[in-house]
């Protein structure tokens, strides 16, 4: 399990300047590395915005252990069937918790996509910077 309180985020009560300018996420940690990839938003243009923690979370993967409980998981298929993404703070990391075992970059194009429509700004203004990392 994934160590450390996990609460569901408001997306209205995230920084305005993810919906009013151009944002790219980082990745800090490679795709392949398993089903966490930590990463960061930043506002295209230095200034007008400050960085926020974005980490991505497969929330289906269950070996040695279980990622999250049946609770969060249960919201996370929820939230994606319905087009959304469920945001949640995890020890005050920004995470999108999204259904599978590990990511692919559709998988983390698609999930950046729904955070853009949750803060109310174009999946067009979203660009994302991935690294490939290791087995």
């Amino acid at each position: 399990m994934i160590p450390g309180e996990i609460r569901e985020a408001d997306p209205f009560e995230l920084p305005e300047w993810l919906g009013e300018t151009d944002v790219v996420w980082s990745a800090d940690s490679g795709l392949r590395t398993g089903h966490r990839v930590a990463g960061r938003l930043d506002p295209a243009v230095p200034g007008d915005g400050d960085r926020l923690v974005c980490d991505l979370l497969a929330v289906d993967e269950a070996y040695p252990t279980t990622v999250v409980g049946d609770d969060v998981r249960t919201a996370a298929h929820r939230a994606w069937r319905h087009g959304q993404v469920l945001v949640l703070d995890i020890d005050d990391r920004l995470t999108l918790a999204v259904p599978g075992r590990e990511f692919a970059p559709d998988l983390v194009l698609e999930s950046l996509s729904r955070l853009a429509r949750a803060v109310g700004a174009s999946p067009e203004r979203y660009a994302v910077l991935l690294r490939i990392g290791g087995r």
